[in-house]
């Protein structure tokens, strides 16, 4: 099928090299205050599910980003869950989309969201979902990490797209007839590292993953945004988001453009980024913790990061100077990760290593739920935690 004439233009970005975020740009935190998240207590700690741990979700989304609103006010979110472990490490190891149901009454579990062996891959990590007008026809692109009936896990990965169909009947919903499975974005090398050029342990691990739909409503483009490893760097911390455009409206053919934004010899990890358009400006924004940051170099706290541009296609500079929109308390500096805002800015976010700073044993203890909703305010290339009502 051949591109349309909007999306050719965009085959060939303005901006052949990425954005950089760099040591020079966090060393400005030094001494400067940001903003902090408020501290998550016991009693925000409400599970969804007893015998399933969560965590990194998204809301299925209309083309806007807006989260879809179903009858009676029902929002459908994808998360990933797993069985609970003694090392929480383990779940990535186990990893399935679940179907989770959020009303006036609070969150149901539907179960998982594809069709067991559906999947290509040994385990389903993170991805995005967009309801179509009909509100019945779903497509979902997620991460497949490794290889079905692999005897042992490996940490290759690759973006799929599929479609389901969303029913109701009397109780719940469910997505049924899973089907048009397609490997979509397959990696380039010359801009993008192999994902599992890395080791297994966490924090080395190297990205192809975590793709998220943005549609552009100033040109009407589609858009996907992924974490990835920056190929021919000379640096073990050298992630990057990674990007790609629709050839046609279908969101069935992609073509893979150059990253968006690199930290070469700053971070290793740029997880589920994501982008915004608030106010003539878009953003793009991505988590990553503070394990992953070069040890000879300027560690950033774990937190919410992201560059603003007036653009797409170049013009990245760090919100705040330094990237930080905000970072986890100093007394519980693990305590939520994963955050995702949506157009309205709001910011869902799962509980990690809640009510611990790290120095005792409750650094293990894991929330595997959602954190409390936040709210961003966004000033031009300012950005931070609006007052909390």
């Amino acid at each position: 099928m051949s591109p349309s004439p909007a999306s050719t233009a965009l085959l060939t970005t303005d901006a052949p090299n990425p954005a950089m975020w760099t040591e020079a740009q966090l060393r400005l935190l030094d001494g400067v205050r940001h903003d902090v998240a408020p501290l998550i207590c016991s009693e925000h700690v409400v599970r969804v599910s007893p015998d399933l741990d969560i965590w990194d979700a998204w809301p299925i989304q209309d083309a806007d980003g807006t989260p879809a609103m179903l009858e009676g006010g029902t929002v459908l979110w994808m998360a990933l869950g797993a069985p609970q472990f003694l090392d929480p490490d383990e779940r990535h190891g186990h990893a399935r989309i679940h179907l989770l149901a959020r009303s006036a009454a609070g969150w149901t579990h539907l179960g998982p969201a594809l069709a067991d062996g559906f999947s290509p891959g040994s385990r389903e990590w993170s991805g995005s979902a967009l309801l179509a007008r009909d509100r019945s026809t779903l497509v979902l692109f997620f991460t497949a990490t490794g290889r079905r009936g692999e005897t042992t896990p490996s940490f290759e990965q690759r973006l799929f797209r599929a479609e389901a169909t969303l029913e109701r009947d009397d109780t719940a919903y469910r997505l049924i007839d899973w089907r048009g499975l397609r490997e979509i974005i397959v990696r380039e090398p010359a801009f993008y590292m192999a994902s599992d050029a890395g080791s297994g342990a966490v924090g080395t691990i190297k990205a192809y993953r975590d793709p998220a739909y943005f549609r552009d409503p100033v040109h009407g483009t589609h858009h996907i945004f992924f974490a990835a490893s920056l190929a021919g760097s000379s640096s073990a911390f050298n992630g990057a988001v990674g990007s790609a455009v629709a050839l046609d409206d279908s969101l069935e053919h992609w073509a893979i453009q150059p990253p968006v934004i690199a930290a070469d010899t700053l971070n290793n990890e740029l997880e589920r980024p994501h982008a915004i358009f608030h106010q003539g400006h878009y953003y793009l924004f991505w988590s990553t913790q503070r394990h992953v940051f070069n040890p000879h170099g300027m560690i950033g706290p774990t937190g919410l990061y992201g560059m603003v541009s007036e653009r797409l296609g170049g013009g990245w500079r760090p919100l705040n100077g330094t990237g930080l929109v905000f970072a986890n308390p100093a007394e519980a500096p693990k305590q939520a990760y994963s955050w995702l805002v949506m157009p309205d800015l709001q910011v869902a976010s799962f509980v990690d290593a809640w009510g611990s700073d790290g120095a005792d044993a409750n650094v293990r203890r894991f929330g595997a739920t959602f954190a409390p909703m936040l709210r961003l305010r966004l000033d031009g290339d300012t950005a931070g935690l609006a007052e909390q009502p």
